[in-house]
């Protein structure tokens, strides 16, 4: 090994605190794999397209599971689009576990990951830095998306990572109300938020995250608008969004998507909300994974995947 790469691998052990990590198989399809941080294994899913090749950098596309699931449960939810996205547009995408099936995404309450006091920030880092070693990962285009603890976990990650990450998609989450003052990001960060207007457990408007039919206070978050127009000002964005509805492809879905604009700000970013009137704790486009007495209404008027990868692809660290 060249005298390089022991540095590299040096500096990688010492700043995530990695006592082993794994091979990384760069065949093309789906994997299984984990890493060692801090004691604990930390496992995680990742799909390969075909056309990989070592040779040339390719985009990173991170995608975090709600809480209560897994890296698997989110390839079912979107329904494989990501992995179909992947073949396509030449990215890798990766679907880490959190601890428990839960992220430590901010919130101060004890049903979630905090409670053990999980470095899931650090878990993401070091996993980036992996991957980015071992898959010759452009560091620039490096994305992160989730659903519900998910999303909410990839706006901290925004907060705690912005050096890293070039924009975030959150889907059906908030910013956690005790995130707002500690969230510093040293650099602006592109955000796309979808929330559902009538999400019966993470309020659109704000207030109590709640468990199924509200039996459990899981912590506050900001409203799905105060949360973009929080990124839409770090940015320097203008402070008024410009407005459009998309068409209503499914009349029978009973959902309509508006479509909330802040452009141009700092480092060409963009922050962009898509209101879904009628949706709710659900993924637009993608597998109703509950009732829609528990969960709401899924919307098929946009597909949440294509949407989020085609705003990604305008956007890097550059």
């Amino acid at each position: 090994m060249k005298k390089g790469k022991l540095i590299t691998l040096a500096v990688l052990i010492a700043i995530s605190s990695i006592v082993n990590f794994s091979f990384i198989d760069v065949s093309s399809g789906n994997h299984t794999d984990s890493i060692i941080i801090d004691g604990l294994k930390r496992t995680f899913i990742y799909y390969v397209p075909q056309s990989f090749d070592t040779h040339k950098s390719v985009p990173l596309l991170i995608v975090l599971h709600g809480g209560g699931g897994t890296g698997k449960n989110m390839v079912k939810l979107t329904k494989g689009g990501f992995n179909n996205l992947s073949e396509k547009k030449g990215f890798v995408v990766v679907y880490p576990d959190g601890i428990d099936k839960h992220w430590n995404d901010g919130r101060n309450n004890e049903e979630e990951a905090r409670k053990d006091d999980i470095d899931d920030v650090g878990f993401i880092s070091a996993l980036i830095d992996i991957l980015i070693e071992k898959m010759n990962i452009d560091k620039n285009r490096v994305f992160v998306t989730g659903m519900s603890n998910g999303a909410i976990m990839s706006y901290r990650i925004a907060c705690e990572l912005s050096e890293k990450i070039a924009a975030i998609a959150p889907v059906a989450g908030n910013i956690p109300q005790n995130l707002l003052t500690s969230c510093s990001p040293s650099r602006p960060v592109s955000v796309l938020a979808i929330n559902g207007v009538n999400d019966p457990l993470v309020p659109f408007t704000g207030g109590e995250v709640t468990g199924p039919f509200g039996q459990k206070k899981l912590g506050k978050v900001l409203s799905a608008s105060e949360s973009v127009r929080f990124w839409a000002k770090n940015n320097d964005c203008p402070a008024t969004a410009s407005v459009t509805y998309e068409p209503d492809l499914d009349p029978e879905d009973g959902t309509l998507v508006r479509k909330e604009v802040y452009k141009n700000g700092k480092n060409n970013t963009d922050v962009v909300l898509y209101v879904i009137e009628g949706g709710g704790h659900t993924w637009p486009g993608g597998y109703q994974y509950l009732g829609k007495g528990i969960v709401g209404k899924t919307s098929y008027d946009i597909n949440a995947d294509e949407i989020i990868w085609n705003f990604f692809e305008k956007h890097s660290l550059k």
